[in-house]
Formats: C-alpha cells, structure tokens, sequence
C-alpha cells in the first residue's frame, strides 16, 4: 500500500470543480489504476476488489459533496474557515473509503482481523495526505491558472522552490533532528505567494520527502514498515495542514485590509455627495433668499431716491447697511458652497487658486506666476487640499482686510519642495500682534503642520503681506490621501 494516495484528491477536486456528474469518468480512472490488482498471483478477490473500488468512488463522490457543503463553490482557500472544512470534508471521506476498504479485505481474508486497526489507519492517512496535497494543489491553480503563474513567475517564486527543495531534502535526509527545518521555507510560500505558492511548496516538500524515504535515505527509513509509513504521512498531513492554515490567516489579512481600503473609499464617496447635496440645497434655498432680500432693499433704495427722501437719514443709512451685510453673506454662501460643492482641485491646484480669486472678485487685480511645468504641482491630494485651504484663507484676508490694488501668486518647485507665495501691496499688519478671527493664522499654521510644511508669514502696517508656504513634494497618493478632501 503506498504511503499517500493522490488519485484520491485529483477525484474529489474534479468532481468539486466540474460537477458530480462525471464520477463514470472517476470510476473509469480507479479500475484503470487499479486494473493489476484483479489479475496475477496477487490479484485480490473479486469480493474484496468490488468493495475497494466501491469505496474509492464513495469516497470521491461524498468528499465532493461535503466540500460543496462546507467551502462552497469556488473556493480559493483563503479563509480559515474553508481550510478547516476542507480538512473536515476530506478526513471524513477518506475514513469512509479506509472503513470499506478494510472490510472488504477482511472479509475476503486478505488481512487478519489484528491486522485491521494498522491497515485502516494506513489507509486513511494514505488517502488523506494524499488529497491534502493534490486538491488544495488544483483548487488553488485550475480555477485562474494565468494569474497563479504570474503571481509565482518571478525571481523570487524560483528561489522560493529551491528553498523548499533543498530545506524539504535536508528535513528527511539525515538522521539528525531537523526533520520540520522545511516550515521556514513553507510559511515564505504562505506569506508572499498565497495559496498557489503554498500549495506547490507542500507538493514538492511531499514529493522530497517520499523519494527520499523511498530510497531507504533519512530518519523515516530507518523504522519499521509500519512506523517508517505512519512518519511519513503524518510529517506531509501536518505540513500540508499547517501551511495551508498560515496561508488563509494571510489571505484573510490581504482581504481585510482590501476592505478596510473599500469602506473607506465608499465613505469618502458617500461624504462627497452628501456635501454636494448640501451645497445644492444651500444654492436652492438660503442662497436664493439673500439674492431675494438684496433685491428688494435695492428696490427699496431707488424708491426713496425718487421720492426725494434724505439720504443721509437713518431709513436710508440701514438699507445701505442692509444692503452691505446682505452682500457679505451672499459672499459667504458662495464660498461655502463652493466649498461644499465638486471638488475644486479636479483640474488641479493652479487651477483651483486662479477659480477661487476669480470668486473672490480679486481677478483683474491678481497675477498667477506659474513656474510649474503643465500646471501639475508635484504634491498628493492630501497636501494639495491643505495648501489651498492656506492659500484661500490668504486670498479671503486679502480681498476682505488688505485694501489691496494688486495681488500675487507664486507657485514653483524648488529643492524637493513645493513653494506657493501669496503677496499683496495692501495696508498689511503686524503680524505678532493678536488678530482673534481676522487672518486665520491658526488655522492656517494647523493645515501646514498636517502636512509637515513650514509656514511664513511676513507683513508690516503699510507694507503689504506675504503669506508663503513650504510643502515636501510627493509624487503619488498613499492609500489614505485620496479621502483626504
């Protein structure tokens, strides 16, 4: 009886990957493999045979239908849980098959009844380890065989074989107690290659071990028969086993982290649509009221300077003063939506600045110095979200404070650096003296902090203000850059 049985995991793998209703062509397969035992000096009873090969097919056939069961359909063996039914659903099948198997010999008198234990366990685990290596062998590789190649087809994937080659020959090979030095080399596959690199590390670790052994080389070999067989089968079930578990803890950290990655993206969307729900509603309702009420005060304006009215008396000063505050919040609400709304730095950040001033009623005052090569600013979405919102709160001070003629961006790349400079020729201020809710300044030193960058402010009373911010450039987005808006 030879130590592991593959025919028993290639059959419950084609009837798990392609359907119980070619177990014919698995029933052909076993009377083919199994032909020599039914003629020669040592054929087998025809009793025995017939029970053999009916629970070969019972094995195959149920091993299939519990993996339906357990795994389900299409299982990639990367979750804990599907090794472990897999594991269930192959042990009780093969237990079925060594169970028949065993009777049926006893039976037709070819082992004695103290004979039967040894003979079932042998059975058993034959067959077991056998379909540990093969099915989880083809599970992993049938299904998309191109994208299993290419995740192996690397320098790395052909030193990983060596590995387990050399460490699988090394484990079996000498009488010295090194026999698990493989798992390193079984828990490398696990890690980086996933389960079609773990599945063939076990294969050729299996493959090592029996051609070793079977030359009478290694710790196994020296034991008897019966101990040399049961070393064997449990050295490749505990292999195959164990790495097999290790590569779903992996798969399931891969998948997790995927999804974590997901949901934060679907946040990201869901948050993104909600502000511009908000921004529509806010353009559809408040906005439209301020635009209502400064309409009607300007109405109210012209009829009192056709009726003659003082203009200079208290009626007139508070529709002026209604009229300037109606404005400012208009100015306000569209600043708001604007940033509620679609993204500003869509088209990117130069872009974003020469949009943004334009609101702002600045842009026949303001000049854009754009020393970047196609308008692309070197930075993640991140930074780039950071060094606007500095930017805007600069250009928001100049168009409410500076009484500024003429305006200033610079943008430029210099050193490893992002460098955007906004200067005006306004009334300026000093900048150490405390301006609670007039320049932004902390929330603009908060933002440069975020991104590590370095802030500058330089300004004097009467001398304009220049407000420069210095960012690391980055050339790609992390994982958690592109929510950052």
């Amino acid at each position: 009886m030879a130590a592991i049985w593959p025919p028993a995991g290639v059959g419950v793998a084609a009837l798990y990957l392609w359907g119980l209703r070619w177990w014919p062509g698995v029933l052909i397969a076993e009377l083919v493999i199994n032909a020599e035992l039914a003629v020669g000096s040592d054929a087998l009873p025809l009793g025995s045979l017939l029970g053999q090969q009916a629970g070969n097919l019972a094995e195959v056939v149920v091993g299939a239908i519990l993996l339906r069961r357990l795994i389900g359909s299409g299982a990639a063996l990367d979750r804990v849980e599907q090794v472990g039914g897999m594991f269930v659903a192959l042990a009780v099948a093969t237990a079925i098959s060594a169970t028949i198997g065993a009777t049926s010999m006893l039976a037709g008198d070819v082992i004695d009844a103290a004979e039967a234990p040894t003979f079932w366990r042998t059975w058993w685990l034959g067959d077991l380890a056998g379909a540990l290596v093969v099915t989880p062998l083809l599970l992993a590789w049938v299904r998309s065989p191109a994208a299993a190649l290419a995740r192996m087809r690397t320098w790395e994937g052909g030193l990983l074989i060596a590995t387990v080659a050399a460490l699988g020959a090394l484990a079996v090979s000498t009488a010295e107690p090194v026999t698990y030095v493989v798992f390193p080399a079984l828990i490398w596959a696990a890690f980086r290659f996933g389960p079609p690199g773990a599945t063939v590390a076990i294969a050729i670790a299996t493959v090592v071990a029996i051609g070793v052994t079977a030359n009478d080389v290694g710790p196994f070999s020296k034991q008897p028969i019966d101990h040399k067989t049961l070393s064997t089968q449990i050295y490749i079930v505990v292999t195959a086993l164990t790495t097999l578990i290790m590569s779903a803890v992996v798969g399931e950290r891969e998948r997790s982290a995927t999804e974590l990655a997901e949901a934060k993206r679907q946040e990201g969307v869901r948050a993104m649509e909600e502000r511009h729900r908000i921004a529509r509603d806010l353009h559809d309702s408040v906005s439209q009221v301020l635009f209502s009420a400064r309409l009607h005060t300007r109405t109210a304006q012209r009829e009192l300077e056709r009726q003659g009215a003082n203009q200079s008396g208290p009626l007139a000063a508070d529709l002026r003063a209604i009229t300037r505050l109606t404005g400012a919040a208009q100015a306000e609400m569209r600043a708001l939506i604007f940033e509620l709304g679609p993204d500003p730095l869509a088209d990117g950040l130069v872009a974003a600045l020469a949009a943004h001033a334009s609101e702002l009623g600045i842009g026949d005052g303001l000049t854009i110095d754009d020393q970047v090569a196609g308008g692309r600013v070197p930075l993640c979405s991140r930074a780039q979200a950071q060094v606007f919102g500095i930017a805007r709160e600069a250009l928001a001070n100049v168009a409410k404070h500076a009484r500024a003629s003429n305006a200033r961006i610079r943008i430029e790349v210099a050193d490893g650096h992002v460098v955007v400079e906004i200067r005006d020729d306004g009334c300026g201020f000093d900048p150490d003296s405390s301006h609670p809710g007039h320049f932004g300044l902390e929330s603009m030193a908060s933002r440069a902090a975020e991104i590590g960058g370095l802030l500058t402010i330089t300004s004097a009373p009467g001398q304009g203000t220049a407000v420069r911010v210095e960012a690391p450039a980055e050339q790609t987005d992390g994982p958690d850059d592109r929510l950052a808006r």
